[in-house]
């Protein structure tokens, strides 16, 4: 059997597998879950609800985008996503950490309720889709619902997304940092530009969002790596006072 990779189509952890798949030459099948039936599904083959999983051909499953890397660069050294040199390692894995258990979560609980509040976006996210599409009148019977479990599923209350949004540009001063330092940002992507840049992509086809990082580097960085994440919510789905200031440009 091939090595299989199950994703959510459009899941910015699943794009950061399959491009470190795509890097590294490595075969694979792409078997697609639909959210939120993702979660029952990965629950039973995996061990745990979320994506991606990826079931190599000798019966071996790895869950989780940083675990799949680490297995990825065993199988396939080159290119290797993380540096030899022990100090610049240690770098990258931070940033890839971070990455995964901060910058990640954001996204799924800024993008659930702009979808909630603008339903009619959801379709745009499932362009390039291998599943049937929903037709639309079904879909705006389900949209709601599905939505409404996203939100639940993590944890994206009104309180926590207000707070995400004015959070947002201290995160995105660190990833700067980082390009800055060097420790992301380079010719060849590392593990810590593989996690966090296509978060950023994902959260630049929220409308309200994009412009506090189209202009930063670390808005390039998504774009150069991940050019062409789907989706857009029309500006307007948060309200005014929710958002952060953008800094006016120098």
């Amino acid at each position: 059997m091939p090595n299989k990779v199950y994703i959510v189509y459009g899941s910015h952890p699943c794009n950061t597998v399959l491009r470190a798949l795509d890097l590294k030459s490595v075969p694979y099948k792409v078997v697609e879950l639909p959210p939120p039936m993702h979660a029952p599904v990965q629950q039973l083959m995996f061990g745990k609800r979320t994506v991606p999983g990826l079931k190599l051909e000798g019966g071996e499953k790895i869950v989780g985008s940083r675990a799949i890397l680490r297995r990825l660069d065993e199988l396939a050294p080159e290119p290797a996503l993380l540096p030899a040199d022990t100090g610049a390692r240690a770098a990258v894995l931070r940033a890839e950490e971070w990455g995964d258990e901060v910058l990640q979560p954001i996204a799924r609980r800024l993008l659930w309720p702009a979808l909630k509040r603008r339903p009619e976006a959801i379709p745009s996210y499932q362009e390039g889709s291998r599943l049937p599409p929903v037709p639309g009148p079904v879909l705006k019977l389900l949209a709601p619902g599905i939505a409404r479990i996203e939100i639940a599923m993590n944890d994206a209350s009104e309180g926590a997304v207000r707070a995400d949004l004015q959070a947002l540009p201290g995160h995105l001063d660190r990833v700067d940092a980082w390009i800055a330092e060097g420790v992301m940002g380079g010719e060849q992507p590392n593990a810590a530009d593989l996690q966090i840049a296509p978060t950023l992509g994902l959260l630049m086809t929220i409308g309200d969002v994009r412009p506090l990082i189209a202009g930063r580097p670390a808005g390039e960085l998504a774009r150069r790596h991940f050019p062409d994440v789907k989706g857009a919510v029309p500006a307007g789905a948060y309200p005014p006072g929710w958002l952060p200031t953008v800094p006016a440009a120098a």
